[in-house]
């Protein structure tokens, strides 16, 4: 755990800037309130200091706390002047304004303009209910902004009410761009995470981030508005999502139907069917996209989606007591095709815990598409092992499907019992209870697919401080390793 930090005292100088007070910190540095000596202003400073591998001398200066960790030190100090440089060249009246960034006691800082007013929070404390109209006076511009930076080639990933704030004129205006990262150069991500308003793929480093990522968030921060509720934690919604949509639970006095499916559009829990652009996002708001009903409620599409994609396939009723949490609702039915013929559910689900470690929570999305429209299993894992880009991955992927023929059983055939044969067999080795908690938190370190990971190691471990060994081998890095077994087998044995 790392220790506390001291920051800069109040009446510390670094060139024309005397330090007030501090006003946050995060994991990649401090921020300040400073007054520029020569204007006379206020403004906020950020200096660069990752409190995890980094500490302060007597001195004031900034040093790695290790030479192992020297290199990812200076990686980082880069990275935050580059995005300095780029944030410095944002003009938009809705971002906040980086107005300068310099080196000095062996670190960096950027000075910022200080937004004085309240947090989205605080400000809509004394205002419930929102409206429509005067959630689109916040949105709109917020979105905008966006666009800017997308265009530029970075992403916010922290979009959150307490990174909103409302000047006192009523303009909103984007704060905090510490968790900033640029999408191109092929790099990996690292995991940043604010649970409600954090979509799935940024549990994960190497996740497919973009646009809809941001997105994603403002539809967090848009249900909230709406219903006074943050958005249940992503990775609880990739299966039997819980979430109301806001279609359903918005008050229709307030909020037009349109409206509200923009909402439902941008918090899909599958990236795919979320607006790729903050440009096409607006366009949706403006009525130019097309909606699609699904279930019972209706989820917004553009129009090229809903021109290719097909309906959702009904699920069956279950029987009383169904363990139906381990397999999406389209696979505990038998799925037909347009043959006549159905596909055997439990290769289905097979196929998609062997795609999903190579695409992500996808591959359940895929593996149901390919389901409603390929004769055969062989003709189904064709098609999905497209999905998978790399070469070697897709080979491994059909290898590791290969013992799957295209057995079909008749269309009137019952289904068979609930549940595949690993989460029958994990089940009976441990508590659901006990496998939903090592789930959710290996899913921090690497995404959706620790149910998969978790399933298949509940088979093996002999106890619950085996299992978390067992699944801790998939967390690549050594510190969050070892932290992380340390933690959860502590709490295992605390019961």
């Amino acid at each position: 755990m790392a220790t506390a930090v001291p920051s800069l005292p109040p009446g510390h100088t670094i060139n024309e800037y005397r330090f007030e007070r501090l006003l946050g910190v995060g994991g990649f540095g401090l921020t300040y309130l400073a007054t520029d000596q020569n204007l006379h202003l206020p403004v906020a400073i950020k200096e660069y200091l990752p409190s995890e591998i980094a500490h302060r001398d007597e001195d004031s200066s900034i040093h790695p706390s290790s030479d192992e960790h020297r290199a990812t030190f200076d990686w980082g100090l880069t990275r935050f002047l580059d995005e300095a440089r780029t944030l410095a060249a944002f003009h938009h009246p809705n971002i906040v304004r980086v107005m300068r960034f310099f080196q000095a006691n062996a670190t960096a800082y950027m000075v910022m303009e200080f937004v004085q007013g309240a947090s989205l929070s605080e400000w809509v404390k004394t205002r419930r209910p929102v409206d429509q109209q005067a959630i689109e006076r916040i949105i709109v511009p917020l979105v905008e902004g966006l666009d800017t930076i997308h265009h530029a080639g970075y992403l916010h990933r922290d979009v959150k009410p307490g990174n909103i704030y409302i000047r006192a004129d009523g303009s909103p205006v984007l704060l905090d761009f510490g968790a900033a990262r640029a999408t191109r150069g092929g790099g990996e991500l690292t995991a940043v995470v604010s649970p409600g308003y954090a979509p799935v793929e940024q549990y994960s480093e190497s996740s497919h981030q973009g646009p809809w990522s941001d997105l994603y968030a403002i539809g967090g921060v848009m249900y909230w508005l709406v219903t006074g509720n943050k958005p249940v934690d992503a990775t609880a919604r990739l299966r039997d999502d819980p979430q109301p949509p806001a279609r359903r639970v918005g008050d229709a006095s307030l909020y037009s139907p349109a409206f509200l499916d923009a909402i439902d559009w941008a918090l899909q829990p599958d990236d795919r069917l979320r607006p790729r652009s903050a440009d096409e996002f607006l366009r949706r708001l403006r009525g130019s996209v097309a909606p699609v009903v699904r279930g019972d409620h209706t989820v917004t599409l553009p129009l090229r989606a809903a021109i290719d994609d097909t309906p959702t396939v009904p699920t069956a009723p279950q029987p009383a007591g169904a363990a139906t949490g381990d397999v999406p609702p389209v696979l505990m039915q038998t799925m037909t095709g347009f043959t006549g013929l159905t596909l055997d559910r439990e290769q289905l689900k097979q196929v998609e815990a062997a795609l999903a470690i190579h695409v992500g929570p996808l591959a359940g999305v895929l593996v149901r598409k390919a389901a409603k429209i390929h004769m055969s299993m062989e003709a189904l894992i064709e098609a999905v092992a497209t999905e998978v880009d790399d070469d070697a991955d897709r080979a491994a992927f059909r290898k590791a499907v290969k013992g799957l023929s295209g057995k079909t059983q008749p269309a009137t055939q019952p289904s068979r019992p609930n549940g595949d044969v690993p989460t029958q067999v994990a089940a009976q080795r441990f508590d659901m209870a006990v496998l939903d908690k090592a789930e959710k938190r290996l899913a921090q370190h690497i995404g959706a697919i620790a149910h998969v990971v978790v399933k298949r190691a509940a088979m093996k471990a002999r106890d619950v401080s085996e299992l978390y060994l067992i699944i801790a081998d998939e967390i690549a890095d050594p510190v969050d390793r070892k932290a992380f077994v340390k933690k959860a087998i502590s709490a295992a044995d605390r019961g």
